[in-house]
């Protein structure tokens, strides 16, 4: 029967449920348990046995078996499933004076995906299936459409993420998912508050986008006649906090990056950052490893996780390491050794390095050689440290080494997964990176910025010493729940029109 003559049919047991004086798009139900309390609560229940105990729960019906005078559903609710026992004498003493012939309308207007509701008492099948033995009944919602085939399920991916309501509904493992995202984050604003940090929204759209290198999405207000950015970042606003007196802020929040699509990317996304007045990146590195064992600790239950069938081991102290030592461990370049960028190229080529021909200077060329050779092999925990100032227009000069600046990034399993600095306090050195970025936008870089000035002027009137964090939410959420592409660890993914995509499994 195709997809068409279902909903058909259903729509006419819709008709035949109001002729009966039933709604089949119900107002509420009140329920006393769900099925996961319940597992838990009569899991020592025995064979045969009965708990004269009253409960009402809710839920959609995954499968269904009438056999004559008994029928056995399964009901699936937020927490699991949990069995239906259902005898025909039992329901129709249970709602004479609801419905005639109840439990006969019960097989006949009901299908897989209705959600229902039901009282009983508990009882444990002699099968051992612990069960509601069903006294009445509710339909409160008739589903037209069909759930997708039980042997075959719902395997399309870009359906999957397209219709993720679907996903949710019959792959129970992608509830769970998004349970311990928003554990996750939760967790996350708990640590956070409970260290006095205080979490302040700011703006979305924006006359100026900055805080990152990122092609910005362009929107246009049309009271106000003025084009408009929506941010790529949190920190020059989070900032502003900080110049205004106070010492510890935080946003959890959308970013948008006008950037392509992968397993690793989605140009909508989530992040936290966060500021602390009279720190540094040292401090800013002993507070992530905080933050995100804490969360691993509370949602997981341990710091020995498992992705992608790799062992990860989320036990702090965290390596550090610089980016330098990184290169040379893995390259054998020593890129503190090159007195000229020609020199540097020769020797970066000759090590495999490709596309490197307009790379202005040697920390550029660093950051090239990281990324190429280095970066995918970070599996565990690691604290990418001292960046070339090229790289890195918002952050202090390194206080002992020249050319660096105060920065980490922490990879894991082979990601970017945070981004730190020593924050760069001095408007004068800030005016000046900041004016680099924006020659390179008039030159025609799409990832550069402008000039803030605003921004500049909040620091000229004094920010302290502040070290600055930001933790990819997405990213994090993929580690901590074996997630192997992004669009798994995201609800929603924006996706192309159906009709014109053409979509890889990623």
């Amino acid at each position: 029967m195709s997809e068409e003559d279902i909903r058909a049919t259903r729509l006419e047991k819709v008709e035949q449920l109001k002729q009966l004086g039933m709604n089949p798009y119900a107002y509420r139900w009140e329920s006393t348990d769900h099925a996961a309390e319940l597992q838990e609560n009569f899991a020592d229940l025995a064979n045969g046995e009965e708990v004269d105990l009253e409960v009402a729960i809710a839920g959609r019906i995954k499968l269904r078996r009438f056999m004559g005078k008994l029928a056995f559903v399964t009901l699936q609710d937020e927490t699991g499933t949990i069995q239906l026992y259902l005898e025909k004498k039992r329901i129709e003493e249970g709602m004479a004076d609801i419905l005639e012939n109840a439990f006969k309308q019960l097989d006949k207007l009901t299908d897989i995906g209705d959600i229902i509701g039901v009282k009983g008492t508990i009882k444990r099948t002699e099968k051992g299936e612990l069960s509601v033995y069903v006294k009445q009944y509710t339909i409160l919602t008739k589903s037209l459409l069909p759930l997708p085939d039980k042997q075959h399920g719902l395997t399309d991916v870009a359906k999957r993420y397209r219709q993720r309501y679907l996903d949710l509904i019959v792959n129970p493992e992608v509830r769970q998912t998004f349970r311990r995202r928003a554990q996750i984050t939760a967790g996350i604003r708990r640590y956070l508050e409970q260290r006095d940090f205080l979490e302040i929204e700011t703006p979305v759209l924006l006359s100026e986008a900055g805080g990152a290198d990122a092609r910005p999405f362009v929107t246009y207000h049309n009271t106000l006649e003025m084009e408009l950015y929506l941010r790529i970042a949190t920190e020059l606003h989070l900032k502003r906090l900080i110049v205004g007196g106070f010492e510890k802020v935080f946003e959890l929040g959308r970013i948008f990056r006008n950037e392509g699509i992968s397993t690793r990317h989605n140009p909508e996304f989530t992040t936290i950052e966060l500021y602390q007045a009279y720190a540094d990146y040292n401090d800013m590195m002993a507070l992530t490893e905080g933050i995100i064992t804490n969360v691993a600790q509370e949602v997981l239950g341990t710091l020995q996780i498992t992705y992608q069938d790799t062992a990860i081991n989320l036990t702090p102290p965290w390596r550090r390491v610089t980016m330098h030592d990184l290169v040379k461990e893995y390259t054998g370049l020593d890129f503190n050794a090159f007195q000229t960028i020609e020199e540097a190229k020769t020797a970066s080529k000759n090590a495999g390095l490709e596309g490197i021909d307009d790379c202005p200077t040697i920390g550029k060329l660093l950051n090239e050689a990281f990324e190429q050779k280095v970066e995918e092999k970070l599996i565990q925990p690691t604290f990418v440290i001292d960046y070339p100032v090229e790289i890195s227009p918002l952050a202090k000069p390194h206080r002992s080494k020249v050319g660096l600046v105060e920065r980490f990034e922490l990879f894991i399993v082979g990601r970017e997964t945070a981004n730190s600095f020593s924050e760069l306090t001095d408007p004068i050195e800030q005016r000046d990176r900041l004016e680099q970025q924006a020659a390179r936008k008039a030159a025609g870089d799409l990832e550069a910025q402008g000039v803030d000035e605003d921004f500049i002027t909040a620091l000229e009137y004094g920010m302290p010493p502040t070290g600055g964090l930001g933790i990819g939410i997405d990213r994090l959420v993929m580690v901590l729940t074996d997630c192997a592409s992004i669009r798994d660890a995201i609800a929603f993914p924006l996706l192309k029109p159906e009709k014109s995509e053409s979509e890889s499994p990623t």
